[in-house]
């Protein structure tokens, strides 16, 4: 996929012509500065795509597409991918999901950690989460990706568990000296399925919350030598794991 992404709420009955407008062809008419003769690709974000060529211009947000034919189905990959991501500090939660988005990941599920500094309470809670999910939408679309990450609701501890307990590979990054802790790049992985990662915050995930994930049947796993911050955390261990399965190939 190598033309600029565009998102079109509903691609059921478009037509050999379109017109793309509003917030999508101002991007692609002042921002992109598309020029007749291009090719663009319309999406819905949920793996349905269809090519075009732009035909015109007008004005400053609206885009004239055609030669528009049949809409392909890009389907899922497999394995499937989740990372459940700490909130993290100020907008940094922001950069783990624009950077997750961009390698790969099918799944983002914030977490409510016990030791996290920052909490989605209320408003401010539906706010932040509006601004993961805008985010991944245009990291999606700069990284040219059809079908775009979830972004679930804020998952408690003992959601997280349900999840791990449900996955055909879960694992939590920490260095888990009591226990002892395995290589991510050794690791025996599925060929299909779902592989849930948890990333915990800044302060690390708490005995209470590695005991719920370990019964769970959640192993404890490393990366490397170093430590990463857990706004880039989740982001290496994707890379790894999209590298290992074949999905990068």
């Amino acid at each position: 996929m190598t033309a600029p992404v565009f998102v079109v709420e509903q691609l059921d009955g478009i037509g050999p012509q379109f017109v793309l407008d509003g917030p999508e062809g101002r991007h692609a008419v002042s921002v992109k500065r598309l020029r007749p003769g291009e090719d663009v690709v319309l999406t819905d974000g949920r793996g349905h795509w269809i090519e075009g060529v732009v035909q015109a211009t007008e004005g400053k947000d609206r885009l004239v597409v055609t030669d528009l034919e049949s809409v392909v189905r890009e389907e899922p990959e497999q394995p499937r991918i989740t990372v459940v991501q700490a909130l993290p500090k100020g907008d940094r939660g922001e950069l783990a999901v624009e950077t997750m988005t961009e390698v790969g990941v099918d799944v983002i599920v914030p977490w409510a950690a016990s030791r996290c500094i920052t909490q989605w309470k209320g408003e401010r809670g539906q706010r932040a989460l509006g601004k993961w999910r805008a985010t991944a939408r245009e990291a999606g679309k700069q990284s040219r990706r059809v079908r775009f990450p979830e972004v679930a609701d804020t998952a408690t501890t003992a959601q997280v568990a349900a999840l791990l307990a449900r996955a055909d590979f879960a694992g939590v990054l920490h260095s888990d000296f009591e226990y002892g802790s395995e290589a991510l790049a050794t690791a025996d992985l599925p060929d299909e399925g779902e592989i849930v990662l948890v990333v915990g915050p800044e302060g690390g995930i708490s005995p209470e919350e590695l005991a719920q994930f370990r019964e769970a049947g959640a192993m404890a796993y490393v990366l490397g030598r170093t430590v990463l911050r857990t706004s880039t955390a989740g982001t290496a261990a994707a890379a790894l794991l999209l590298g290992r399965t074949g999905r990068w190939s």
